[in-house]
């Protein structure tokens, strides 16, 4: 039975907040039981797990790229970006550590470059880091039970679980230590909103599942095999996860990445489409070719589309060619639903990782710009609108 809570003066104080409890322990109301929840994760001072990770292509609500990793995080009050520092182990190729963040500093560790690399961080970066499940949660809670914006929640209990959602309209808010208002120009007030929902244990009353949902992407985390408060924070040194023998650099202070590939012909490929279709390099010989190493889900890969069907229209009685090639999904489907919803009007490939590695694009989006002969006369790394449309046209223009 749906109980509004509104209708319930003497029980909820929160203005402009909207509460359905469904079949839940009426002895418990909205406020105690979230504060109850937000109690049981102040006492975690470390937790260990296992995640299952899925994330959507932007403005898609489909989730087609999964991740499997495990996450140990020490809460850390003294961190004003996102009050922990965490140590995150990739395990879908094999068990590796890729990035360790110690309040100090964000680490990447590059296994195919065999290369650390350390990234000083400021409290307004925040944006940077991982997400962090616990961490998230509570500031969500938190959230819930002080603000004044008008939102709405809702908490359902299925006996062996409960479920509190919570809906944002006309706002797009992230929370890390504290929430967080993402800014959305292509977005008019009214299409922005904010949806999270959180599945709660009802054993020990803590979070095992979270979703959240906005205009440009949809994630969720499922997490299992956990630990608390084995470690001490204390016993916490980044240097402790680095491999032996592994070159140190510090962002910002290291040596630009050597195109060893300008002035030389591009690596040949032969590589499908999502409709099975086999296309190489050389069926595109005697044109101008722009080819682009993007992955569904990167943001500025996304930005750039807009550029890329103008450039193609620009010179659509021209020699010239634009191809994708995606990189960071391999799930046909929804490659084949990015694109149908994108309209894209160019060839869309899927890459190997021998492809991937010939190409040093082991960061996107990466364009390479190659004339008649196939010769790379331009690499650029990266997307800025304008400037870097500038500077393709500017290449493209001199070679047609």
């Amino acid at each position: 039975m749906k109980i509004k809570l509104l209708q319930m003066a003497s029980i909820v104080t929160l203005v402009g907040i909207l509460i359905i409890i469904d079949g839940c322990n009426n002895a418990d109301s909205k406020n105690e039981y979230l504060q109850k929840v937000l109690d049981n994760l102040d006492k975690i001072k470390y937790a260990s797990y296992f995640s299952n990770n899925y994330k959507s292509a932007p403005y898609d609500t489909l989730m087609i790229i999964s991740q499997i990793e495990r996450t140990e995080v020490y809460f850390n009050p003294n961190d004003t970006v996102i009050a922990s520092s965490y140590v995150k182990t990739l395990q879908t190729e094999g068990i590796k550590t890729s990035m360790i963040y110690d309040g100090k500093a964000l680490t990447y560790i590059d296994w195919q470059e065999n290369r650390i690399t350390i990234d000083s961080i400021k409290s307004n970066t925040s944006r940077s880091l991982s997400l962090i499940f616990y961490g998230q949660i509570k500031t969500i809670i938190k959230y819930v039970l002080e603000t004044k914006d008008s939102i709405s929640v809702e908490i359902k209990d299925f006996k062996d679980s409960v479920k509190v959602s919570l809906y944002i309209p006309r706002k797009t808010i992230e929370f890390y230590e504290k929430p967080y208002i993402r800014d959305n120009p292509s977005l008019s007030e009214n299409e922005e909103f904010s949806k999270y929902d959180i599945w709660i244990n009802r054993i020990d009353d803590l979070p095992f599942k979270l979703r959240r949902n906005m205009p440009h992407e949809t994630t969720l985390q499922i997490i299992n095999n956990v630990e608390f408060n084995k470690k001490k924070i204390e016993d916490f040194k980044v240097s402790d996860y680095f491999p032996k023998d592994f070159a140190i650099g510090f962002k910002g202070n290291q040596v630009q990445k050597k195109d060893d590939l300008l002035g030389k012909v591009a690596p040949n490929w032969v590589l499908k489409d999502v409709n099975n279709n086999i296309i190489s390099l050389q069926d595109l010989k005697n044109k101008i070719l722009v080819i682009q190493f993007t992955g569904i889900g990167c943001g500025p890969c996304h930005a750039s589309i807009p550029f890329i069907k103008q450039l193609i229209n620009d010179y659509k009685d021209k020699d010239f060619e634009f191809v994708c090639i995606e990189t960071w999904n391999r799930n046909i489907d929804g490659i084949a639903r990015y694109c149908k919803i994108n309209e894209l009007n160019f060839k869309f490939l899927i890459s190997t990782d021998e492809v991937t590695k010939n190409y040093q694009a082991d960061a996107v989006p990466i364009f390479y710009v190659l004339d008649r002969d196939q010769i790379i006369r331009k690499i650029l790394r990266g997307y800025s609108e304008k400037s870097t449309d500038n500077e393709i046209r500017d290449v493209v223009k001199n070679l047609i």
